[in-house]
């Protein structure tokens, strides 16, 4: 069984979150409200292979057709049904033609979630690889079993160097933009597969010293604004761009002394959420850039995914220390973890999704 550890919370409601691993695995973690507040891994889909693992995933959480993508670590990317974990397309993230995903792994993965008005369409995904080749490919049904990619499909080059290591997509899925080693933070218009923004490096200091560009998470800070940015470094920076008015940050803060890997927004426009490669999870309110607190119970390993719960004041973490924890936004205390592995060794956890059952 997997070992967890709880903090009684009242009125936790019923839970439901998607992790996936290096081992190719994704696990689903229910947590109930009575005994109030415990987490626990109640499904595993697939088996251990590490030619499998899984990069990135995405979840398209619809009414209608909900579909979860996962990009493995052969180039292959699966539409999978999130209730069951049943497969129901395997594509090449490339084309049909076969892609060296050992010299050029994919990156991210956006499954889009508008919803498809042609029933025979399972969904649209976005990928980009390590080295900057972006796809965007539409999967149909009658072809799941076949490996072919149909509808509309475009590519473009999102650097000529670097390593792009995230990318996030706006609310409306009109823009995306692509941060990582060595590449300056940028903004795409995903229809025309053009760039309409480019971030411009800070200033140097007095000596002069200009750092290298080293993104490590983004998100679009406003649900209906697209142009409200934040980015997170690996020199352990929070910025807040404005894409309307310069490239240069308009509020950068420090925090702490450990490589910022994850960050998440509120809905409330102004809020967002970091972790730390050294397992610090704080947030801070990006109207003035002031740090409203620390979560109560640092994480043993580097946090690499966060996920805010769209209704209620929860977020959930995972990390290297193979653990998924649950947060409560107001009071920063810990509700719940569970251990998301029992094997003896180092799983890199990412949360996919979180929500009520």
């Amino acid at each position: 069984m997997p070992r967890t550890s709880v903090v009684e919370s009242p009125g936790c409601p019923p839970l439901r979150a998607l992790a996936t691993d290096v081992l190719g695995l994704i696990k689903v973690v229910e947590a109930r409200a009575n005994p109030a507040g415990v987490a626990k891994v109640v499904e595993t889909w697939g088996t251990p292979d590490a030619s499998r693992a899984v990069l990135a995933a995405s979840l398209a959480d619809r009414v209608v057709d909900p579909v979860l993508a996962v990009a493995r670590n052969n180039g292959v990317v699966e539409l999978l049904n999130p209730l069951n974990g049943d497969t129901l397309a395997a594509v090449n993230a490339a084309g049909p033609a076969p892609t060296d995903s050992a010299e050029d792994p994919l990156a991210t993965l956006h499954l889009f979630r508008r919803h498809v008005p042609d029933s025979s369409m399972l969904g649209t995904f976005l990928t980009c690889t390590e080295k900057g080749k972006a796809f965007v490919k539409s999967v149909a049904k009658e072809n799941a079993a076949s490996d072919l990619a149909v509808g509309p499909s475009s590519s473009w080059h999102v650097c000529n160097s670097g390593k792009v290591e995230f990318s996030s997509v706006d609310a409306d899925e009109s823009y995306v933009m692509f941060g990582g080693k060595g590449i300056e933070l940028n903004l795409w218009d995903i229809t025309s597969c053009s760039k309409i923004w480019s971030a411009k490096s800070p200033r140097g200091n007095s000596l002069q010293i200009f750092t290298r560009p080293w993104f490590t998470a983004g998100t679009f800070l406003c649900k209906d604004d697209h142009r409200k940015i934040v980015a997170c470094t690996n020199n352990h920076q929070v910025r807040l761009y404005d894409t309307a008015s310069q490239r240069r940050p308009v509020i950068s803060v420090d925090f702490r002394e450990s490589p910022i890997k994850a960050v998440a927004k509120d809905p409330n426009g102004h809020t967002v959420y970091v972790g730390t490669g050294r397992g610090d999870l704080a947030s801070f309110d990006m109207r003035t850039g002031k740090l409203l607190g620390c979560f109560v119970g640092k994480c043993s390993g580097s946090i690499r995914s966060i996920v805010r719960h769209p209704e209620l004041p929860l977020i959930a973490s995972c990390g290297l220390d193979s653990y998924l924890r649950i947060w409560d936004t107001n009071t920063r205390q810990l509700l719940s973890a569970v251990c998301l592995t029992i094997v003896f060794c180092s799983i890199l956890a990412k949360l996919i999704y979180f929500s009520l059952f």
